[in-house]
């Protein structure tokens, strides 16, 4: 844990951060880079943020907005590496503290009171709060598609060789044709920035994941696609390859955020 000076110079004591770029933000908030940033009041910039998330000296939950993304990517790289790092954005880097967190914590800082969202003020926003991921929605559907992600090779497994293909008049399910047929749109139409983003995989592919509205996918670039629905409570459903999803993955993939 690290301590910084929030907005009003406040000690706060930080508990953890997160990058919020069009490559990289925590996929609960939203489907693309704008929609997040939307949510937490804050522009769009291209260079993106990072999210330093702490208790003031009363307890109180605060999210700071820092400028300086190089030093939260580095923090959260020692932090995933089990180092030490002290998180101190410069006073000059930080654009907003704003009350509450947008994610959810399970960790508190020693030593003060029980995290709590603070006393409003006039004209201050409403405390950030998580998204309700308690039941099935847009939230839940884009944590699954993360935890497709982050365990593939546990999915790929269960998925046998005989899966349902793309092209017309193979794939029976609607709401599959109509995932492919708007992620075919983002090739000619780019979407937001974040709705395609591309990651590294083993050897020379890419893990891809795609969002649009009431839909996300997880795809490997040399690989299957899943998709998962808002109309589907907690149904995956595979893709094939096929004769066109190797190519509109490569296609995705040149179009998408990348990782600095």
């Amino acid at each position: 844990m690290s301590t910084t000076e929030s907005a009003d110079n406040d000690q706060l004591f930080v508990l953890t951060a997160v990058l919020l770029t069009p490559a990289q933000f925590p996929s609960v908030l939203g489907d693309d880079y704008p929609e997040v940033c939307a949510g937490l009041g804050l522009e769009p910039y291209a260079e993106g943020y990072g999210l330093v998330l702490g208790q003031d000296g009363q307890g109180a939950r605060w999210t700071v907005a820092t400028e300086d993304v190089s030093l939260v990517a580095c923090a959260v790289a020692a932090w995933d590496c089990g180092m030490e790092y002290d998180l101190s954005p410069g006073e000059d880097s930080i654009v907003a503290a704003l009350p509450g967190w947008p994610l959810a914590l399970a960790v508190s800082a020693p030593g003060i009171p029980e995290p709590h969202d603070p006393e409003p003020e006039d004209g201050a926003p409403a405390p950030l709060a998580p998204p309700d991921a308690a039941e099935w929605g847009p939230a839940q559907r884009r944590l699954g598609a993360d935890e497709i992600a982050l365990q593939w090779a546990a999915w790929r497994e269960q998925v046998d060789g005989d899966v349902t293909f793309v092209g017309a008049g193979e794939q029976p399910h609607r709401g599959v044709r109509r995932v492919m047929a708007e992620a075919h749109g983002y090739v000619t139409e780019p979407p937001p920035p974040g709705r395609v983003r591309s990651s590294f995989a083993a050897g020379e592919a890419r893990t891809l994941r795609v969002d649009g509205p009431g839909w996300s996918m997880v795809a490997r670039t040399d690989d299957i696609a899943f998709v998962l629905l808002d109309e589907e409570p907690g149904e995956v459903h595979p893709v094939g390859r096929g004769p066109e999803l190797p190519a509109l993955l490569t296609s995705l993939d040149e179009l998408a955020a990348r990782p600095v």
